[in-house]
């Protein structure tokens, strides 16, 4: 409701103000638009009331293949939520402060930054913080939409700031007629169809409402459906009104008071309430342009929640990255979050943050997942009405299927005006980034596949042969105290053979490493092999490779010193050896690398309590109660059920 007025004023201006007249019946096409996609949904929420929405629908209806297509989209669709919402929330708050214009990308991303900030907290969505915002938002629209119509049924009609101002036509936009006029009002419904995103969110979310949960869904769906239309109508009435001229180029309008160059338009919501309310400085004005700014970045943060649950589901599904099933210490979906977030702020950063050019990739996605969602339903209801004896619900069930019938065939032909209109001003991105999301989902899916009948067991008594021979080699670098421990370690598995490695690199250090093993008395024979060029890992590699070259059927057992440390530039001084070592040896069948740790003083700093994860309780440390169920597995962590 903040932009979807905007847009088709947007495109309507590109051939000048001759076209604005088509707004209302543009509009009346986006209401009876909205009707439908509302009817339509409210079959979904009382067919599918686990709340499993678009994906849930179209994989269990239209197959596998069907429901990736819409996960994809869906995906796609949460990023642009971000980048879009957060986009036009700086647009609000720059049409209340214009002097912040200049930092429009690094407000947005910082926003960005703050929503996944805040979600990697693990801070939830709370009824009440989200209501406020709303409501207020909500309010304030009607109070201005029916002010607004007021002063225009006494005589005295609100002016926006820009109604003295005249618009340049595109030279190719120029004297439409026929078929270009046709394209030109297609592309500025498909525009305005952005009033329609966020309505499918109900769907998902059922389980939220109270009992009966399907019937409360579903009023609430209607009452949500009925205010955004009365906000859209009221809005875009008002901007006919008020005559608000806005082109996606100020230096297309005329009559400017000065360089276009350094004016800044407002946003429409920002002129009506300017208009209506008294000013730019009034009360009415900073309050809506808060509420529209406030609600836009809240519901970005919608996505922060359903991107990483649908990334989960997909995980589990074994369609995306097993990290993206893993909570973080604060139980929210961290890995998911941080993929949305970076996606979201390269196309902020990318596209500088302008509503416009994202709205062009965001739409596409949302009337996918309407299509094919709605012809999912009404394979529903055909399975259901083949197996449904009573009269009465055989009816219920028929009209059903006609409403999603309606709404299959009404959001396919919008997807067809949206792909034909917006293709190329940038709807090819979102149409690349889905069909590549699927392919890769696809090709992670036969990965996992393939990978677990790779592993399957199918001759237990086979894999749990014992090894012929267990070889222990611990590698030896000098004579300290972590070589001596890794030793103990080693001679602790009780192997076969266990033998000391070094490499000579420096014959004299070699020489003296030899003669410290032999003055310390240590029973574990010292192996030492030559390296000419001067390495290390090689030597190693080979060495240890030639041993299950000669007994296949031997296992190798190698132990590697390592140092624990507290600060990251510690890191760039130790361990590279071990390193490499452990990355090479790993594609050796039959060798098994062992890391034994020895903890320096600074590695102390990394256990402190504070960045420990909940439930972690070192040595001496009091146990509570609550971590003593941790402890016995009587809390994982995991959601009851």
């Amino acid at each position: 409701m903040a932009y979807a007025t905007q847009e088709i004023l947007l495109v309507l201006t590109l051939g000048g103000l001759a076209y604005l007249h088509f707004t209302p019946w543009i509009a009346a096409a986006v209401v009876a638009l909205m009707a439908v996609v509302v009817l339509s949904y409210r079959q979904v929420v009382h067919a599918y009331p686990s709340g499993g929405g678009s994906y849930e629908v179209v994989s269990t209806n239209l197959g596998a293949s069907a429901g990736l297509v819409v996960a994809a989209s869906l995906l796609v669709d949460y990023v642009m939520t971000v980048a879009v919402s957060v986009a036009s929330g700086v647009d609000n708050i720059i049409s209340a402060v214009p002097g912040l214009a200049d930092q429009r990308v690094g407000l947005a991303v910082g926003f960005v930054a703050l929503l996944t900030g805040v979600n990697l907290r693990g801070v939830r969505e709370s009824g009440q913080a989200f209501a406020a915002p709303t409501y207020l938002f909500i309010t304030g629209v009607l109070i201005m939409v029916v002010t607004g119509l007021i002063r225009y049924l006494l005589g005295h009609a609100p002016t926006a700031e820009s109604a003295s101002f005249g618009v340049a036509a595109e030279p190719a936009d120029a004297g439409l007629a026929g078929f270009a006029l046709v394209m030109l009002c297609l592309r500025a419904f498909s525009s305005g169809c952005t009033a329609l995103t966020g309505v499918e969110a109900i769907s998902n979310g059922v389980p939220a409402f109270r009992k009966p949960k399907s019937k409360n869904a579903a009023s609430t769906m209607s009452v949500m459906g009925t205010i955004a239309v009365a906000m859209f109508v009221g809005v875009t009435a008002l901007a006919l009104i008020t005559k608000v001229h806005i082109t996606d180029d100020p230096c297309r309008l005329t009559g400017l008071p000065g360089d276009c160059a350094s004016y800044t338009q407002r946003t429409v919501i920002a002129q009506l309430a300017s208009a209506v309310f008294g000013g730019e400085h009034s009360v009415g004005f900073y309050f809506l342009q808060a509420a529209t700014a406030l609600v836009l970045i809240l519901a970005a943060n919608t996505a922060f929640n359903g991107f990483p649950l649908l990334a989960d589901i997909l995980a589990q599904h074994r369609y995306l990255p097993r990290q993206l099933h893993n909570r973080g210490d604060r139980l929210a979906f961290s890995n998911g979050i941080l993929a949305l977030a970076m996606a979201a702020g390269l196309l902020l950063w990318f596209y500088d943050a302008d509503v416009t050019s994202l709205i062009h990739l965001y739409i596409l996605g949302v009337f996918t997942s309407f299509t094919l969602s709605q012809t999912g339903m009404v394979r529903h209801w055909n399975r259901e009405l083949r197996a449904q004896p009573d009269p009465e619900t055989r009816r219920r069930g028929r009209v059903a299927r006609v409403i999603n019938a309606i709404g299959a065939v009404v959001t396919g032909l919008v997807l067809v005006i949206v792909l034909a209109t917006k293709f190329v001003q940038g709807a090819w991105l979102a149409v690349v980034a889905a069909v590549l999301l699927w392919l890769v989902m696809r090709a992670i899916r036969r990965h996992y596949d393939a990978t677990s009948a790779e592993l399957a067991v199918t001759d237990p008594h086979t894999e749990l042969a014992r090894p012929s021979k267990v070889l222990a080699v611990v590698l030896v670098s000098t004579i300290h105290k972590p070589t001596l421990r890794a030793l103990a370690y080693a001679r602790a598995f009780r192997p076969d053979e266990l033998e000391a490695l070094t490499v000579a690199v420096d014959r004299d250090e070699t020489g003296a490493l030899q003669r410290q093993w032999e003055a310390l008395d240590i029973d574990v024979p010292l192996k030492v092999i030559d390296s000419p060029y001067r390495e290390i890992t090689r030597p190693v590699v080979e060495y240890i490779r030639s041993i299950r070259r000669t007994s296949p059927r031997e296992v190798v057992g190698v132990f590697i010193p390592e140092y624990v440390v507290g600060h990251w530039w510690e890191h760039l001084l130790h361990n590279q050896s071990a390193l490499w070592l452990k990355s090479r040896l790993l594609f050796t069948p039959g060798v098994m690398v062992t890391s034994v740790p020895w903890q320096l003083t600074s590695s102390a700093r990394a256990d402190h309590p504070a960045r420990r994860a909940p439930g972690a309780v070192r040595r001496g440390e009091p146990v509570t109660p609550r971590e003593r169920l941790v402890g016995h597995g009587a809390d994982d962590g995991r959601p009851p059920g």
